[in-house]
């Protein structure tokens, strides 16, 4: 168990757990989320699988232009495309490479969680049983096997974060029919964990929208949602419109993504966003 989790810890670069207190004076616990991490990592292998996919399609479709220009002996043109074809080698290089970490860092973190869960079984186990020194000293040891194991995954699904990219959040514009009047003002507020995304906009007498920012980018995170909050301006007032939040599990994708979500309960102001990651 030491020789695996020092060994885990030495191959990756590490972030520090997320500690958080507990009931206790002076304590920390770790608060490790397998099944969120399980679906996050199945997201973002299939999206890392779709840009290879992608740019394996590229290769092939460069390739067989490739040798139909040897053959005709257009030099420019074919060094140019020799050149294009090495860069596209080298980034799916690079996408295996990354594949290959995400799934290595995902297998250490299931051992982790399997070990976890094998302490607690003990654990009930020997406290369901007569006390003796012998189960005294057990339980302390499986105990302290408990908090390691969930320490390790904490520092797993910090080194994990690393690997999941940027989101390029762009703004599209608010849409209310009716409810949206030339002169209204409204402020959107994007929130991700600690990250934030405050701007404002206006409707102009032609219905268009107007607004101080246009993108943002964010830095994906395993456990937090996109939290959205709307409020309308009016001279020194401020009016709460809706909060809505939002997952940010189906944009672990190629194609950039619409986002269209209701900020009333009624739908009757939705916010409109497009996610590229």
């Amino acid at each position: 168990k030491s020789l695996s989790r020092s060994s885990v810890r030495s191959r990756m670069s590490l972030k520090p757990p997320k500690a958080y207190n507990s009931l206790q004076k002076g304590a920390l616990i770790w608060d490790p989320k397998p099944l969120q991490v399980k679906k996050i990592f199945e997201a973002l292998k299939k999206g890392l699988n779709e840009y290879l996919e992608a740019h394996q399609a590229e290769l092939d479709y460069l390739s067989g232009q490739h040798k139909d220009t040897k053959r005709n002996s257009r030099l420019a043109f074919y060094y140019d495309l020799d050149k294009q074809i090495r860069s596209v080698e080298r980034y799916i290089r690079k996408l295996e490479f990354h594949i290959s970490k995400v799934e290595e860092l995902y297998e250490a973190y299931c051992i982790q969680c399997r070990l976890r869960d094998g302490a607690t079984n003990m654990k009930h186990a020997f406290s369901l049983s007569p006390s003796t020194k012998a189960s005294r000293e057990s339980l302390v040891e499986l105990y302290k096997n408990f908090q390691e194991c969930t320490e390790d995954m904490c520092f797993i699904e910090g080194a994990l974060e690393v690997h999941l990219g940027e989101f390029h959040v762009k703004m599209k514009g608010l849409v209310g029919f009716a409810r949206l009047c030339p002169g209204d003002q409204y402020e959107v507020f994007v929130r991700l964990g600690r990250q934030k995304w405050r701007l404002k906009g206006k409707i102009e007498t032609d219905d268009s929208q107007t607004w101080d920012e246009e993108e943002k980018i964010f830095i994906p995170n395993l456990h937090e949602k996109f939290e959205i909050k709307v409020t309308e301006l009016r001279g020194l007032a401020t009016i709460l419109v809706g909060v809505v939040t939002c997952d940010s599990i189906n944009f672990f994708t190629t194609k950039p993504q619409a986002i269209i979500v209701d900020i009333t309960e009624l739908g009757t102001i939705k916010l409109q966003l497009e996610v590229l990651w």
